[in-house]
């Protein structure tokens, strides 16, 4: 490159490797959000293999997905750290361990460590990266790359359903684990995929002129040495440390805050739905296969929704409103659920999957796309950690609260209404809240545009500066000995 090019940071490409680095993400996001909600195939045998109740064999799915959105400020930082290729590899080997591990669990509580917390952990590695490479490889198609990317979990959770399902029936769900922890390992081939954006520009080396060394020496001198910097370093605390990778001054974005509550509403009616979709399917008196079987229509209509989600978001009209898109997603998520317990039949419950699989790809495809239409792309990384830590509370609650309505009540149609009114309540306030965001954004803008326009502003700025340079040099008490000593220098200057 040009010397006046060197060191400068690559614009986003939008194409080109780009679409390699979405299709790693695709996989590595699809693993993240489909496994834990594959895995309810087997929560009724591993029930009544270790003789537990709904609630308890919940908590498996809740911990797992709770660590995978808990662990995300530890993998924003990992990223700002080393990059997204390392961690992502890294996460993939730890979900093979976790589930490879599950596979020689002899109770409830050695599954929740190894799928819980090791699994979830490793997930958590593949998830934030994922979707943090690809925001930094699009600008102008980022809506459709990113809904690309997202149609990763559908496709999954479309192929992890009756894959399963027959794993069990041939394997049992201890030698189903074994597999799936293999399955796992191909994370390690997709962050492999997230080659840096300025990988590139490091292979040129520019030629070094003796200008450039005296320039180079100077910046050294400048800087100091290794050893200062080093010391200055070791003497921050630790909030400055940590607030090198974090950005805490998110929590004065008004925009960022709306985003945080209704998202943390939101997620405690979001995922239950998908975990015991299948065992209500059974406990309505319908076969194995065809409970797995509605998981798959619900992934097939998921993968449609959330390319299509990402074209309609993209558009002139929809992009600079986006965020009420993704308030009436969430709204019709949630009427979804209040609905559900009027499909009695294997007909009505086919109809419910496919409508929960269109709002659940509406709410996915459109999930980190508005943050970062709030946060921007500087503070994106940030951001998702900081979101993901303050939603793991309502998305470890939210399956286990379900499980104890229905052994309270010996019915699953308490948690569809739970679930439902819950996310028509968070898509109501984020409806709300954003409307009285943009009234402020356009008001803050129109003052901006004001002063800037009103000639009187300015001219007061002026003669303020004015009378403060005026302030400034008037003469006084203290200044009299460097004005004598001034005039002294004056006067010896014109005997010279």
């Amino acid at each position: 490159p040009a010397p006046a090019e060197v060191g400068r940071a690559p614009g986003p490409p939008d194409g080109g490797w780009g679409w390699v680095v979405v299709f790693g993400a695709f996989l590595s996001i699809g693993f993240a959000y489909a496994f834990p909600k594959g895995l309810a195939i087997f929560f009724k045998e591993i029930q009544d293999f270790f003789g537990t109740s709904y609630s308890e064999v919940a908590w498996v799915s809740s911990i797992m997905l709770a660590t995978t959105y808990g662990a995300g400020p530890i993998s924003s930082i990992l990223v700002n750290r080393y990059g997204s290729r390392p961690v992502v590899m890294f996460g993939g080997l730890l979900c093979g361990v976790g589930m490879i591990s599950a596979a020689f669990c002899t109770s409830i509580l050695q599954l929740y460590v190894c799928v819980g917390f090791i699994t979830g952990f490793g997930l958590a590695l593949n998830l934030q990266p994922s979707v943090i490479i690809v925001g930094k490889y699009f600008l102008k198609r980022r809506p459709i790359a990113n809904g690309l990317a997202m149609a990763g979990s559908p496709v999954m959770l479309c192929t992890l359903a009756p894959l399963n399902q027959f794993l069990f029936e041939n394997f049992g769900w201890r030698g189903s684990f074994l597999i799936l922890g293999a399955i796992l390992l191909h994370c390690c081939v997709a962050g492999a995929l997230f080659r840096p954006i300025g990988a590139h520009t490091a292979l040129v080396k520019p030629p070094v002129t003796e200008e450039g060394k005296d320039a180079l020496k100077g910046k050294i001198t400048e800087d100091g040495p290794m050893e200062n910097r080093t010391e200055e370093e070791e003497g921050k605390d630790c909030f400055e440390k940590i607030n090198q990778y974090l950005d805490f001054s998110l929590f004065k974005h008004r925009g960022f805050l709306i985003y945080l509550i209704g998202n943390v509403l939101m997620f405690l009616g979001f995922f239950a739905p998908i975990v015991f979709l299948a065992p209500y399917a059974k406990h309505t008196g319908i076969d194995e296969y065809s409970a797995a079987f509605l998981l798959s229509i619900l992934a097939v209509v998921d993968m449609v929704a959330r390319p299509a989600t990402g074209i309609i978001a993209n558009s002139r009209w929809v992009r600079p409103k986006i965020q009420y898109f993704f308030s009436f997603a969430i709204a019709f998520n949630g009427a979804c659920h209040l609905l559900c317990p009027l499909a009695s039949s294997y007909s009505g419950l086919i109809v419910y999957s496919s409508f929960f699989g269109l709002a659940f790809g509406m709410v996915c495809a459109m999930l980190f796309e508005t943050l970062m239409d709030l946060v921007g792309a500087a503070r994106f990384t940030s951001a998702v950690g900081l979101v993901t830590i303050a939603e793991c509370c309502t998305i470890l609650l939210g399956p286990p609260i379900g499980g104890i309505l229905i052994d309270t009540f010996g019915d699953y149609k308490y948690m569809f209404i739970k679930c439902g009114a819950v996310m028509v309540l968070a898509g109501t306030f984020l409806f709300i809240m954003n409307y009285y965001n943009y009234r402020m954004l356009a008001k803050e803008e129109k003052e901006r545009k004001r002063k800037e326009e009103d000639p009187k502003s300015v001219r007061t700025e002026d003669e303020g500066k004015k009378n403060w340079n005026k302030d400034s040099t008037q003469d006084g008490p203290e200044l009299e000995p460097l004005r004598e000593k001034g005039e002294g220098v004056k006067k010896e200057m014109n005997g010279t």
